[in-house]
């Protein structure tokens, strides 16, 4: 990316931090923030007193069960007496807050800031989906008592059913997912599945079953981003933010093509256009999409034109998205093998390509060489895309 008089500094994400994604953690939300803004600053070299400024992460304060969660989580996140704010966009938040960190440095306001993104899904009671709830339009929608598995289904089956797509190729993206996370380390729901197990489990809301579906987890995340002076000083290898993009459609999802997600090709030609990208099937070398059931993970794939419409299924059964294939999707495992502590979700698909680009992802590394990459997330009702385009440095 070329600097110009919006855009006065290059940013560089120079270190990453990820605590465990589980079920009920015993830790405190700010104590999930802190693991993992230190974890991130040990690995760059620096302390919280380097920090110029904060950006926090957090979906549905009623998932913690702290009203303005961003205040509560300032000093778990290092935010305290320095400029800090919190962001939100549902699902998409995860990757919405390295964004925001960007700008803060690009707009050359400060060199030093940490974005650090928390979920801790567990205190909703009776079940996190009573949070969503409240998300409809109270006239229009709430009276007919939905939930987010009840619309999401309709949308998995707006896609199947547009591009005759079988339910076992769909199938595939959860098998491959939760076996990659088996080799990571803050993995909740990693193992090895079939075809089969997918389509015999427990159906929710059909065409989605319990195996289709990513877990309830808490889980913190965190990135180091620094202006392009001081990453010289810090390391070798800075990662650098080379496009963002970030949209919105409609929240009258019935007047959408479900099959489609046109909100995330508009963030993703936005970003693709600051990092000229013409070709991303070609020029893409590793991507984590977002993938909190499988058909997302196809779907997105489409909506950041790394296939063609229709065309997901047929890379993933050839091979094409796994770890050793030639546009691998997700090494890290994904939310499906991971887990999906909402907005730390997001953002830890940003810090697996950050270790991807620096040859750091250990046994999750792809195998063929990698030199620029992308991260995903989606979220709101269904209309939410925001990408970050990174480059090893």
């Amino acid at each position: 990316m070329k600097t110009n008089i919006n855009v006065k500094n290059r940013v560089a994400i120079v270190g990453a931090g990820l605590t465990l994604f589980r079920r009920r953690m015993l830790d405190t939300p700010k104590e999930l923030a802190w693991g993992a803004v230190k974890m991130a600053l040990e690995s760059a070299g620096l302390d919280i007193k380097d920090v110029e400024a904060v950006v926090i992460g957090s979906a549905p304060d009623a998932f913690d069960g702290v009203h303005m969660k961003g205040e509560y989580l300032s000093d778990g996140s290092g935010g305290i007496e320095k400029p800090t704010m919190r962001v939100y966009v549902g699902g998409g938040t995860g990757v919405f807050t390295p964004i925001a960190g960007w700008w803060h440095v690009a707009s050359g306001l400060f060199d030093v800031v940490i974005a650090v993104a928390e979920e801790k899904m567990s205190p909703a009671q009776p079940h996190p989906q009573y949070v969503f709830k409240h998300i409809w339009d109270p006239i229009i929608e709430r009276p007919l008592n939905l939930n987010l598995i009840w619309i999401f289904a309709m949308e998995m089956h707006s896609y199947i059913y547009r591009y005759n797509i079988k339910k076992e190729d769909v199938a595939l993206v959860s098998v491959k997912n939760k076996a990659n996370a088996l080799n990571h380390p803050a993995a909740q729901a990693a193992g090895k599945i079939t075809v089969d197990d997918v389509l015999k489990s427990e159906v929710l809301v059909w065409p989605v079953q319990r195996l289709d579906i990513s877990p309830v987890s808490d889980g913190a995340a965190a990135v180091v981003m620094v202006s392009e002076k001081i990453a010289r000083r810090l390391t070798d290898s800075p990662v650098w933010i080379e496009g963002v993009g970030w949209a919105l459609d409609s929240t009258h999802w019935t007047n959408r093509d479900l099959s489609y997600p046109k909100y995330l090709e508009v963030a993703a030609r936005m970003a693709y256009r600051m990092a000229n990208i013409e070709n991303p099937r070609k020029e893409i070398d590793v991507a984590e999409v977002y993938d909190p059931f499988d058909y997302k993970e196809l779907h997105h794939m489409e909506g950041l034109m790394l296939a063609r419409k229709g065309e997901a299924p047929i890379l993933t059964k050839e091979g094409i998205t796994q770890r050793n294939g030639d546009l691998p999707i997700n090494p890290s495992g994904g939310l499906l093998g991971v887990g999906n502590p909402i907005a730390a979700a997001g953002l830890m698909k940003v810090a697996e390509i950050f270790w991807q680009l620096r040859y750091e992802a250990g046994k999750r590394q792809v195998k063929k060489p990698v030199y620029t990459g992308l991260a995903q997330a989606w979220g709101d009702l269904m209309q939410v895309g925001t990408v970050i385009v990174m480059r090893g440095g």
